[in-house]
């Protein structure tokens, strides 16, 4: 099994898609509204951690152009079929190669996860610095991180029509990492289906985050919302500006 099947597969990736797409829904419009703020009404926008592609059926829809990329073979299948004029890769965020465009978006953690094994700071900065380079004058970079919370391990479902998904998180605040066990069960038949997914995050400082873009050469700012949209505690929002 390569590296990225391991992670969302088929019936997480289903569940993901119908039960927590909250984010991605109500980040667009903002992310929109901050490109038209700028005079920036058409060209591409890079999704990194596109998922099934939510986000980017509203960017189409605002006619722009969107290139997506996620390291689940199951999130990119159904983005494909969602928005059909997109363009979807199965790539590491990493280490995908960023064409000029006017932004780049990653929404929901996706830069916290260690799905790649080359996460790290430097590979923020690495990253950050072939986005500047890609984007046009005026082009932004939008993300979320999650930071350290200094949590107890916590648990928790959700359950939908025909399925169930139960999540344990447990918080390593002296390493900065977050584990996430989740259990996904589908109902097929009569029956329902069990997987199991571990996920694995870093946590990173927002000041160390807004550090790093600045000496890229960024103007960022940083914020807790998507427009009206407020995130959970402990998440940041940077715009960065080139």
């Amino acid at each position: 099994m390569s590296t990225y099947q391991s992670w969302y597969q088929p019936d997480l990736a289903y569940i993901h898609d119908l039960g927590f797409g909250e984010l991605a829904l109500k980040s667009a419009p903002a992310i929109i509204a901050m490109l038209r703020q700028r005079k920036l009404n058409q060209g591409l926008i890079v999704d990194l951690g596109c998922g099934s592609g939510l986000s980017a059926q509203r960017f189409i829809q605002a006619n722009y152009q969107v290139l997506g990329i996620d390291m689940s073979p199951s999130m990119i299948e159904l983005a494909k079929t969602r928005v059909p004029s997109a363009e979807f890769r199965v790539e590491s965020l990493f280490q995908a190669e960023i064409p000029p465009c006017v932004a780049v978006t990653s929404v929901g953690e996706c830069l916290n996860y260690l799905f790649d094994q080359g996460n790290s700071l430097q590979a923020l900065a690495n990253l950050g610095d072939r986005i500047y380079q890609a984007l046009i004058p005026g082009g932004l970079f939008i993300f979320d991180v999650l930071q350290p919370m200094a949590t107890v391990k916590t648990q928790g479902f959700k359950e939908g029509k025909d399925w169930i998904v139960i999540y344990e998180k447990d918080e390593n605040f002296h390493q900065k990492t977050l584990s996430r066990r989740i259990i996904t069960l589908r109902k097929e038949g009569s029956y329902y289906r069990r997987e199991e997914e571990t996920h694995q995050v870093c946590l990173y400082e927002p000041l160390e985050i807004k550090a790093l873009l600045e000496q890229i050469g960024f103007q960022v700012q940083t914020q807790s919302n998507y427009g009206e949209f407020q995130l959970s505690e402990a998440h940041t929002v940077f715009i960065a500006s080139k």
